[in-house]
């Protein structure tokens, strides 16, 4: 069903596209318009919840995983962080909100992975909090390095789909 909802949204894109990693793509995996979509994202939620055990919290940065890091929560009731792509120029200056203890484990939602490094940020933001991240769970892969990286720093990759699946 949610591949259905996924194809049906158009979130696979044609054309000329510069990725967040930097890449030049041919194609573009937007999830934005499926998180914004209430029954579309609830689906989400129910495949990536059972990713997350009872004794994990569920991390996700800014913007486009905060919605799908909201809905994970809400499914599994597990608490929820946000981590900012950069720092704050004002109040606290944190990079995350939420509560990050040392030794919690916690699982990465992302919208899409490519490289890894957007997942990476968010991992060495958590690691330097005391915190261990075991975990991520993605709506898209694209399948360029990701899974691999992540597996280097002792991260499983969980993917819903390949961006193969969608076109």
């Amino acid at each position: 069903m949610l591949k259905q909802m996924l194809k049906d949204l158009k979130v696979v894109q044609t054309g000329d596209f510069v990725l967040a990693s930097g890449k030049k793509s041919n194609y573009f995996v937007n999830i934005k318009r499926a998180s914004t979509d209430p029954k579309v994202l609830k689906e989400i939620a129910k495949e990536m919840a059972p990713h997350v055990m009872p004794d994990m919290k569920i991390a996700g940065m800014a913007l486009g995983a905060v919605p799908l890091a909201v809905a994970v929560a809400l499914e599994t009731e597990r608490p929820f962080v946000m981590v900012r792509k950069e720092p704050k120029d004002h109040g606290t200056k944190d990079l995350i909100e939420g509560e990050v203890n040392p030794g919690e484990k916690f699982v990465v939602v992302e919208d899409v992975a490519t490289t890894g490094a957007s997942t990476m940020r968010v991992v060495n933001a958590l690691r330097e909090k005391g915190a261990h991240v075991v975990k991520a769970v993605v709506v898209v892969d694209r399948e360029e390095g990701a899974k691999e990286l992540l597996s280097q720093n002792g991260i499983e990759l969980v993917s819903i789909f390949k961006a193969k699946d969608l076109a």
